[in-house]
């Protein structure tokens, strides 16, 4: 993942972190760097079109070593001549796909793409151009995105006259994006209320910022006082990492690897992540519709996902080499190394699953539970039509299931019986013990659900359950790899002891249905009840939080769902 240009909306928007100070801090210790990889990627890329074999000459795959005949664009796609191009940017979640072509941009003798007869040429574009640019160019026939960001550009495409669809997913980050603080009194994400938080807008940091600030209990105005600092795109998270490591900020939500030197560098401490927002961000391969759609093609896409599945389980299998596949293709690795590290460049592995066959049928809900990936594109849509960043505000909704193309993972999960069972497996397991290390931290966010009850009563109504449904379990899935308190409350009015019994009986009746309805495992969810002893907005001068005084105890009313992290 990294930073791409942000959209018209983006031009009325005040970036506030443009002073000097701080701009020499990010010329001294990132933008060398940065201006320092675009040289050598350029370089690197010119060369590696210099060196592209006859596909005539030499069939599918790679071509004898030392062989350079020019590049032959009327040859079958996924040959020597004309390989199969990916526009990537710098990210380890890639490590896979490198380390299959032989920890190569272009498919190497003897490498993974080499053995199943698929020429394939990574090619580095850290400045994210849009997929029309590269598809009109032909500079590539396939390109990374983020579930959410591919949720954003898909409209934007057709509104081009083009369209592509998801192929596979590639990663699924466990950590490796975050919210952080460096003010110690920032503990959850309702703290971030009255303070500043940079980021780069229109990013998975600009949606994971507002999906938690709208799911958190802040009231209506205390979300609006959360201030988003938007960095400069071109200075991208290295922007974000010297504004918090400058103390120009409060907050920053970044990624990896900005995000594990901003947290050593700024003694940052993590407040939500995706550690335990597990089945929120997912980096996906989306594939030129042209291409896709001519059958002679669908060998050459086949063979491009089912040798990126086998690169996962080699790069699992040897983390060193995927260090080493990404030191040897990426400049920016070959400088983090350098200057952190190998080890260091080894470590940013545990923030991420590299998604193999298995992963892939889960997370799309092809072993029977529910498709993340289509939940994910769906709020993540409404989420940046909300903020402005479409092209065309009008753009025509694109049902997520016409964004995937399934065939290639399907046909892949019918040849292997081993991933079948493994994608059948939960992907969490949950204990009381881990529930009870877990609640010794401070919630990370609450959500507050309006879960209306017949006065008295805890049975649950048809229309409670609607409200369970889709405000409630969409909540739960996202957050796959946290444990959650489920709280009842009350608003004042009444005896407290009454209350207090009632609350607790009310979130017993939620817990409940969670559990024999949607499966919810029981070790997840530590059931209480507080009455009003927790209101979220005082009953005694709703005002302040610009609420009615009938709002305010709807609020207070509300069951709530408080996220632990592991």
């Amino acid at each position: 993942m990294s930073e791409y240009k942000a959209g018209p909306a983006a031009k009325g928007l005040l970036v506030l972190i443009v002073i000097a100070a701080l701009a020499a801090v990010a010329w001294n210790f990132f933008l060398k760097e940065r201006f320092a990889k675009r040289d050598a990627e350029q370089a690197q890329q010119a060369k590696a079109v210099q060196g592209t074999s006859n596909a005539a000459a030499y069939g599918g795959g790679a071509a004898p070593a030392g062989a350079t005949v020019p590049s032959n664009p009327n040859a079958s796609l996924g040959t020597p001549g004309n390989p199969l191009k990916v526009s990537i940017v710098s990210f380890h979640g890639y490590a896979p796909g490198l380390l299959a072509n032989g920890s190569a941009l272009k498919t190497a003798a003897g490498s993974i793409y080499a053995r199943l007869g698929v020429s394939v040429e990574f090619v580095i574009n850290d400045d994210i151009p849009a997929i029309t640019t590269l598809f009109e160019s032909k500079a590539a026939q396939c390109v990374w995105r983020t579930s959410d960001f591919w949720a954003q550009e898909q409209p934007n495409l057709r509104n081009s006259g083009h369209d592509a669809k998801a192929v596979m997913l590639v990663d699924n980050t466990r950590g490796a994006d975050a919210i952080i603080a460096r003010d110690p009194s920032i503990k959850r994400v309702e703290d971030l209320a009255g303070k500043s938080v940079a980021l780069v807008q229109f990013t998975p940091s600009h949606g994971m910022l507002i999906d938690a600030i709208e799911n958190s209990s802040m009231t209506a105005r205390a979300k609006q006082q959360v201030k988003m600092i938007f960095i400069k795109p071109e200075e991208g998270t290295s922007g974000v990492r010297s504004a918090i490591v400058g103390g120009q900020v409060d907050a920053a939500v970044l990624w990896d690897p900005d995000l594990s030197l901003a947290v050593r560098d700024a003694k940052a401490h993590v407040i939500y992540s995706t550690k335990a927002a597990s089945n929120l961000i997912f980096d996906l391969m989306a594939c030129d519709q042209r291409e896709l759609s001519k059958p002679q093609n669908v060998e050459v896409f086949q063979k491009f996902v089912d040798g990126w599945m086998e690169g996962v389980e080699a790069a699992k299998a040897n983390p060193d080499a995927a260090v080493d596949a990404l030191v040897n293709t990426e400049e920016y690795f070959r400088l983090v190394a350098q200057k952190e590290g190998k080890p260091f460049v080894k470590s940013l592995f545990g923030n991420l699953l590299w998604t193999g066959l298995s992963d892939n049928a889960r997370i799309l809900g092809m072993a029977g539970d529910t498709n993340h990936y289509e939940r994910v594109y769906a709020r993540f849509d409404q989420i940046y039509r909300a903020a402005g960043s479409l092209a065309n505000p009008k753009s025509p909704v694109i049902a997520p299931q016409d964004s995937f193309d399934y065939r290639f993972i399907k046909a892949a999960l019918a040849r292997d019986t081993k991933a079948k069972e493994a994608a059948a497996k939960p992907a969490q397991t949950y204990t009381e013990a881990g529930r009870t290390e877990a609640m010794t931290a401070t919630a990370q966010v609450t959500k507050p659900v309006e879960v209306n009850f017949t006065s008295g009563s805890a049975e649950l109504s048809k229309k409670a359950q609607q409200v369970i449904d889709t405000k409630m379990v969409p909540f739960l899935e996202n957050n796959g790899a946290a444990y959650f308190e489920l709280s009842g409350n009350s608003d004042s009015v009444g005896a407290e002891a009454a209350n207090q019994a009632l609350s607790v009986r009310r979130a017993k009746s939620v817990a409940e249905y969670l559990v024999k309805q949607w499966e919810i495992p029981a070790a997840r969810l530590k059931v209480v009840g507080y009455g009003s002893s927790r209101p979220l907005c005082d009953e005694g001068n709703p005002g302040a939080a610009g609420m009615s005084l009938d709002d305010c105890r709807t609020l207070n009313r509300s069951t709530r769902l408080a996220v632990y992290g592991r």
